[in-house]
């Protein structure tokens, strides 16, 4: 599955975890990705989209 928002085009981010001691490796952010039907141009489609997205009321879900 893609993890790319189809509406906002939120995609996985490079950073890094620093600790306490200030040692440093590399991590991914991902976002919380969810695959939904919405209605896209008048007719009902299962797209990715974030859950920031749904929540702002960017989709109409159906």
């Amino acid at each position: 599955m893609s993890k790319v928002c189809s509406v906002c085009g939120k995609a996985p981010a490079a950073g890094r975890n620093v600790s306490h001691s200030h040692r440093v490796t590399n991590r991914i952010i991902r976002p919380n990705i969810q695959r939904v039907y919405a209605v896209v141009e008048g007719t009902r489609k299962q797209i990715n989209v974030c859950t920031k997205c749904m929540k702002a009321g960017k989709i109409v879900r159906g």
